[in-house]
Order: structure tokens, then C-alpha cells, then sequence
């Protein structure tokens, strides 16, 4: 699949450095989207907390990269 981007609200919870490397759920087989001026290609999943804090969705363990969530 390479490399894909998004936009995601995460920035109260997280810096670029704690992502980088770190596991999470997305999905890829969407329509490309517009936010703001950037085009995400891909869903993040995350867990809209109380005051706006977006929390990510990870696997609880490593599984491999590309497969399916049901």
C-alpha cells in the first residue's frame, strides 16, 4: 500500500514523535477528502473523548500491516 496521509485531530493528546512508528487503525478504501487545504487519503480511527481529544484505536498487540478490520 506505501505510504499514505491524513488529517486528524490529534494534537492535544499526541506530538509527531509519539506517532511515528506507533501501530493504528485505519481505512484505506475510501474516496479521497478534503480537509482544509490537504487531501487525506485515508480514515484514521481514534475515539472522540469528552473535551474534543481525539484517542487512537490500536491493535492490543502486533499484527501484521494490510489486513482487514472487522
Amino acid at each position: 500500500m506505501g505510504i499514505k496521509k491524513s488529517s486528524a485531530g490529534l494534537t492535544k493528546l499526541y506530538i509527531p514523535q509519539d506517532l511515528v512508528g506507533k501501530l493504528i487503525l485505519a481505512v484505506t478504501n475510501l474516496p479521497l477528502r478534503q480537509v482544509a487545504n490537504f487531501m487525506s487519503e485515508v480514515l484514521v480511527l481514534g475515539v472522540v473523548m469528552e473535551h474534543g481529544e481525539v484517542a487512537l484505536i490500536q491493535p492490543d498487540r502486533d499484527v501484521p500491516i494490510g489486513l482487514r478490520i472487522l
